[in-house]
């Protein structure tokens, strides 16, 4: 029996031990979790930050959404201005004839309608793009329909006709300058 508690008593002794390592190896990890966890105010910092970030994220949303609406709304009535070009042109090719005959009194008139007109599209955004004989060709706003040789050396590469006028709703381009260039 005393060897039994000899026996017991180191058995007691190991597991004190082994106690003793374990709980000092909880305390590690305890103190290890405490300084891996930030601490209040570097959280703090992180959600200010995070706050800020999305903050500036809304008020840009809220930016592009006002720019996009509002070039809806300028730009809505493109299709429609685009299929009042016809008319528009066919007014000028009318007042051409009218210019060449005799009568006075329909050109008045049919002058008359065509300002009317042309000022309303004007006021709506609608802009005649000018294009003269002469001018350097640009991609942005005309549309080569052909090229012929050129008459001089400084139409080479340049306007020498224009066919159709182009136009522009605001800043956009609804439709390109038809010209002949010069080769």
């Amino acid at each position: 029996m005393e060897e039994n508690k000899e026996i017991n008593e180191e058995l007691n002794e190991k597991e004190v031990t082994t106690q003793d390592s374990e709980t000092s190896s909880m305390d590690e990890k305890v103190e290890n979790n405490v300084t891996n966890e930030p601490s209040a105010e570097e959280q703090l910092s992180a959600e200010k930050d995070r706050y800020i970030r999305l903050y500036a994220e809304f008020e840009n949303y809220k930016k592009r959404t006002n720019k996009e609406r509002l070039e809806y709304f300028q730009y809505a009535s493109q299709e429609m201005m685009t299929s009042m070009l016809d008319v528009l042109d066919d007014f000028e090719r009318a007042l051409k004839d009218l210019r060449q005959s005799d009568n006075e009194e329909h050109l008045k008139g049919v002058e008359l309608i065509y300002q009317k007109f042309r000022s309303r599209l004007v006021d709506k955004g609608l802009k005649p793009i000018e294009v003269n004989s002469g001018d350097a060709f640009n991609v942005d706003l005309h549309e080569a329909i052909t090229q012929i040789p050129a008459p001089s050396d400084d139409l080479k590469g340049r306007i020498v006709d224009v066919i159709e006028t182009g136009y522009q709703l605001h800043d956009k381009v609804i439709r390109f300058a038809k010209v002949v260039t010069g080769s």
